[in-house]
């Protein structure tokens, strides 16, 4: 992965979108919990960021991911294409690498589309209201 161009790693996210699900995270346990609230920037129905090319302006603590790092990020879904070949996996069937079809992560109910709410609905101390438990870790 550290040898992927950048055009080539950005091919790599499969638009589902868990990425951008706000999560919980014991700090005594380190256990993290997804919720259903979505970063405001989240187009739920195209699970893609509506301002990529600023995101990390508008949310400042935003991701970057990086090949470096993906081995070391817990929270990333099992599913995600970059954890998936950090732990020598490969792709799923369903990844539009794979399948040429950027809606086969949709078909295949990988995706947040019609799971996730706007962060803006939800006050920080209603988020344990929010956690969902399918996303598997």
């Amino acid at each position: 992965m550290a040898r992927m161009t950048p055009g080539e790693w950005e091919s790599l996210c499969d638009g589902c979108g868990r990425c951008c699900l706000n999560k919980l995270e014991d700090m005594d346990t380190r256990q993290v919990w997804h919720t259903n609230a979505a970063c405001r920037l989240l187009d739920r129905h195209t699970c893609r960021c509506s301002d990529y090319a600023h995101r990390f302006r508008e949310v400042p603590d935003c991701v970057r991911l990086t090949p470096d790092q993906v081995g070391t990020l817990g929270w990333l879904p099992w599913t995600c294409a970059y954890r998936r070949l950090a732990e020598a996996r490969g792709l799923a069937r369903w990844h539009p690498l794979v399948s040429g079809d950027p809606e086969s992560v949709h078909r295949a109910g990988i995706s947040v589309r019609g799971r996730a709410i706007c962060e803006t609905n939800v006050h920080d101390e209603q988020l344990e209201e929010h956690i969902i438990h399918w996303i598997r870790r």
